[in-house]
C-alpha cells in the first residue's frame, strides 16, 4: 500500500511540470496538439518533430520542449557508484561556456530533517520507493532547468534513475511489485509527455571491486553499508543497457571511457576525450 508521504511526493512531480511550463495540466490537454504551440511564460513550447535522441519510438510530437534547447548540447556522465563522475565533472567545470549539475544528494540526504538516502540503504523494501520517488522529482527538475551555457554537463539522469537503480531494487527482492509499478508508471508519464535532451552519454565503465575499493575509501556514511555484491548488479544493469545495449531505450549515443585507472591516467582520458564530448550535439 502506498504511503501518504509518498503519493505526496509523487504529485509534487506534477506541480513542477505546471510550475516550470505556467499552465494547468487540463490546458495542456486542451491545447492544440497538431501545431507548434508557445507557452511563453514558461519558455517551453509543445513540438511537433523527431527527438534529438534519434530515437523514433521516443518522438517528441506533443511533448514539453524547453524553447532553443536545439542549439545546445546535453552530455549524461554515467556510472556505477565510485566510478569517478565528481573526478570527470570537476576536471571539465574548469572549461569556458559549460555547465555542470550534479546529482542533488544533499536534498536526497535532508528532506525537512529526514534522510531517506539512509533510510533506503537501511531498510530498502521500506524506503525504496520513497527515496526513488523523489530522486524521481529532482532529476527532473534537473533535466527541466534552464541551460545558462551551450554545453550542459550533468552527472547522471531521470533515465539510469529507473533503469538501473529502480530496476536493480526490483530485481534483488527488496521493492515490492507495487512500488516498482507506480514508479514506472510515473517514468513512462515524465517521459511520455516531457522532451529531456541528451546528445551524449559518457560512460565511465569501471569494475565492481575497484568501485568498492573506492567506496571504502571515501567513507560516505550512507554508503558503508554498501556490499559489493550490490556494485556488482548495478554494474550488469549497466552493461545491459549502455554496452550490450539489450535491457531498455538507449536515448542518445554512448562514448564509453575506462575508468578503472589512478586519477593521473583517468585526466589523461578527459582530455583525450575533450573535443568528443564537447561537440557532442555535432555527433
Amino acid at each position: 500500500m502506498m504511503l501518504p508521504g509518498c503519493v505526496t511526493l509523487l504529485f509534487r512531480c506534477v506541480r513542477l511540470v505546471s510550475a516550470h511550463c505556467a499552465v494547468s495540466p487540463s490546458s495542456l490537454m486542451s491545447a492544440g496538439w497538431n501545431r507548434r504551440t508557445w507557452l511563453s511564460a514558461g519558455g517551453f513550447t509543445l513540438i511537433h518533430s523527431r527527438a534529438r535522441s534519434r530515437a523514433p519510438s521516443h518522438e517528441t510530437a506533443g511533448k514539453l520542449m524547453r524553447s532553443g534547447e536545439d542549439k545546445k548540447a546535453v552530455v549524461w556522465i554515467e556510472g556505477n557508484i565510485a566510478s569517478g563522475k565528481t573526478t570527470c565533472l570537476e576536471y571539465f567545470s574548469k572549461t569556458s561556456n559549460l555547465e555542470v549539475l550534479t546529482e542533488p544528494v544533499s536534498k536526497w540526504r535532508n528532506v525537512r530533517g529526514h534522510n531517506p538516502l539512509a533510510l533506503m540503504y537501511q531498510d530498502p523494501e521500506r524506503w525504496g520507493i520513497t527515496l526513488q520517488t523523489y530522486v524521481q522529482l529532482t532529476m527532473l527538475d534537473r533535466h527541466m532547468s534552464p541551460m545558462s551555457a551551450p554545453v550542459r554537463m550533468m552527472e547522471r539522469s531521470i533515465f539510469s534513475a529507473k533503469y538501473i537503480f529502480v530496476e536493480n531494487l526490483f530485481r534483488s527482492g527488496k521493492m515490492p511489485e507495487v512500488d516498482y509499478a507506480v514508479l514506472t508508471e510515473w517514468f513512462d508519464w515524465i517521459t511520455t509527455n516531457i522532451s529531456i535532451p541528451v546528445d551524449l552519454i559518457v560512460y565511465l565503465q569501471t569494475s565492481p571491486q575497484t568501485c568498492h575499493e573506492r567506496l571504502m575509501q571515501r567513507c560516505r556514511e550512507e554508503e558503508k553499508v554498501i556490499p559489493l555484491e550490490y556494485l556488482e548488479s548495478t554494474h550488469q544493469l549497466y552493461e545491459d543497457w549502455l554496452i550490450k545495449r539489450s535491457s531498455f531505450f538507449l536515448p542518445a549515443p554512448v562514448l564509453v571511457i575506462p575508468a578503472d585507472q589512478d586519477l593521473p591516467n583517468m585526466l589523461d582520458r578527459y582530455e583525450e576525450n575533450r573535443d568528443k564530448i564537447l561537440t557532442a550535439n555535432n555527433l
